[in-house]
């Protein structure tokens, strides 16, 4: 074994207890993992490896990622592909997304996607061809978005708030003072932009954000950013634990508690939050379809 393989095993195995758990149900999972597989498509509960899908897909949730499993940004937490250029647009993923939509029996569906800043439109009208292709095929199930921020440009976030979407998420991630070593390429208030821009486009659309504990942030910190978020009228929070992919990834600096994050989801609801997921394994999709 490498150093390297040694010294990530040796971090993982220093895991809180409360972060173990197992993957899921091998029979739910090996079902969504042959339908995507034989569309050539992607769900980013595969690419991320996410320790909920389990439970998700026998829930009959599930978020796909859109054009392709490389990304042109770097954030320095996420485990998805990106270093190389993107793959060339699949003319048929929009239909391909559905029909597995379909075939899964899928009652509310996340989608997601890469960053992909070399299209002229940031991969707007992609998210909306998707949108219309599921709701033809699938005429009740709910559809969230969660997008890139399009670098705060009105027009990319209008074509899809105009789609309609069930809720419409674009995660802060970390707070501000974090902002430039996560989240490379992104920021804070482009962020917060985001969710604004939604809101005052259609006040009717669920806005969400999510946030993802664990790289140095204070108590304070993070009631400053849900109060940023609050402010531009923010419905939605999930929060969660950061785990290190591999060591190319930021190192850990704590592992939050679970009486911490149910601390914080009692702070989230007294600001006003509508709907809040708070716990080590909350992921941005968890939960999603609110009842």
């Amino acid at each position: 074994m490498t150093s390297s393989k040694a010294s990530l095993r040796s971090e993982i195995t220093a895991m809180p207890t409360w972060l173990r758990r197992p993957i899921g149900k091998a029979s739910e999972i090996s079902t969504v993992q042959q339908i995507v597989k034989q569309r050539q498509i992607h769900t980013i509960c595969e690419e991320g490896r996410c320790p909920n899908r389990g439970e998700c897909y026998s829930q009959k949730t599930a978020s796909f990622l859109l054009m392709g499993p490389t990304c042109t940004r770097s954030c320095a937490f996420c485990q998805v592909d990106k270093g190389h250029a993107p793959m060339a647009l699949d003319a048929e993923e929009p239909l391909k997304v559905a029909k597995a939509v379909q075939l899964l029996g899928l009652r509310y569906v996340v989608l997601t996607s890469v960053a992909r800043d070399d299209l002229s439109d940031g991969g707007a009208s992609w998210f909306v061809k998707t949108i219309e292709n599921i709701r033809q095929l699938n005429g009740e199930t709910q559809i969230e978005v969660l997008t890139p921020d399009f670098y705060g440009q009105t027009q990319p976030i209008k074509v899809i708030v105009d789609a309609k979407p069930a809720c419409y998420n674009h995660n802060i991630e970390t707070v501000r003072r974090l902002q430039s070593p996560v989240r490379r390429g992104a920021k804070y208030d482009r962020s917060l932009r985001v969710l604004q821009i939604v809101k005052q486009i259609d006040s009717t659309i669920p806005t969400k954000s999510g946030l993802m504990l664990g790289h140095g942030e204070t108590v304070e910190e993070l009631i400053e950013t849900m109060k940023d978020l609050r402010n531009v009228k923010c419905d939605r929070l999930t929060i969660g634990q950061y785990m290190r992919p591999s060591l190319d990834h930021l190192p850990v600096q704590k592992y939050w508690t679970p009486q911490e994050f149910e601390e914080l989801a009692t702070i989230a609801r007294q600001l006003g939050f509508s709907h809040v997921r708070s716990g080590p394994l909350v992921r941005s999709s968890y939960h999603a379809a609110v009842e």
